[in-house]
């Protein structure tokens, strides 16, 4: 048996327990030696005659899946699995897993730490005090504000009650929303243009798909609110990167938080360049904590699968 460990944090050398743990089980692990997401060729050179996948942030075509003659499960090490062909997988017979909810808390947090510093401009200012400027900046506060999230699953009801400390008033739109979770936690479901319409600040927590690409576009950002604030820790390709940029320039967006591109690692791009934008590299799930309950998870779902076992978490 032969498996392909992709993620960057589970890589040779690491003290992950849960990487002794699946080494123990299956001592013949291949590693990802370039530290980022693999191309397409380059993931089917490791993965072609693997049995196991636990899978980071690669695209797992169906050119990858049809040249895998062995590969037996996929286990991916997140929550999201739009980057894997999960119909061809079924056709091939290949399970597909993830690891729903281990890392909410983590990408909450940052999502959270985003809306704080664009509010208050804390990278800009932080730039200009150090290259000796001394900047006067007037931000805004989020006690109070309305913020409107996109998509309540595990990080979006993980994001609610950080906001429910700020006396936020919190606006929700999931087409799948559990209308007695929001009673409970006072938080107002709305149509997607009420929400954009009425947000002081926007935070996307979706998966990649059909109906999501692009979701934030020109049009869609046409109807925010003068100066909102968008944050999107999810997934790269929901917000129109271009359309974002215009809007920052003639102020109808206020800042843009992005832990998430169309392309990764993103190409120089003119985002870079605006002061009230925060960048990083798709890091949201990359505390210790949550790295650690991600990697045991991610690892139990493979044997899982691999011994032929019932495994909860398969998503195809």
């Amino acid at each position: 048996m032969k498996i392909l460990v992709t993620p960057t944090s589970m890589q040779s050398g690491s003290d992950s327990a849960a990487l002794k743990k699946l080494s123990a089980y299956c001592p013949d692990l291949v590693f990802n030696p370039t530290g980022k997401p693999l191309e397409e060729d380059k993931l089917i050179d490791l993965l072609s005659d693997c049995d196991g996948y636990l899978a980071g942030l690669d695209f797992v075509t169906e050119k990858v899946l049809r040249n895998c003659p062995n590969l037996k499960a996929i286990s991916r090490y997140g929550a999201g699995y739009d980057r894997v062909d999960t119909k061809t997988a079924r056709e091939l017979g290949i399970a597909v897993s993830n690891t729903p909810g281990a890392n909410a808390q983590a990408v909450a947090e940052l999502t959270f730490g985003m809306l704080l510093s664009l509010a208050r401009s804390i990278p800009y200012l932080h730039n200009e005090t150090i290259n000796g400027k001394w900047v006067r900046s007037s931000g805004i506060e989020l006690f109070g504000k309305t913020i409107g999230i996109i998509g309540l699953g595990a990080i979006g009801k993980k994001l609610a009650r950080c906001c429910e400390g700020f006396n936020m008033k919190i606006l929700v739109y999931d087409p799948y929303i559990q209308e007695s979770y929001c009673t409970e936690h006072n938080i107002l479901p709305v149509a997607l243009e009420e929400l954009l319409k009425e947000s002081d600040l926007i935070t996307l927590h979706l998966p990649l798909n059909d109906s999501t690409y692009h979701l934030i576009d020109a049009h869609a950002i046409t109807l925010m609110k003068q100066g909102a604030i968008l944050v999107n820790a999810s997934r790269g390709g929901i917000v129109d990167e271009e359309a974002a940029y215009h809007a920052l320039c003639n102020g109808r967006l206020g800042g843009l938080g992005l832990d998430a591109f169309e392309k990764e690692p993103p190409e120089a791009s003119s985002l870079f360049t605006l002061p009230n934008v925060i960048a990083t590299p798709h890091t949201g799930a990359h505390t210790k904590e949550a790295t650690a309950a991600m990697a045991e998870m991610a690892v139990d779902n493979l044997i899982c699968m691999l011994e032929g076992k019932e495994c909860k978490y398969i998503v195809n």
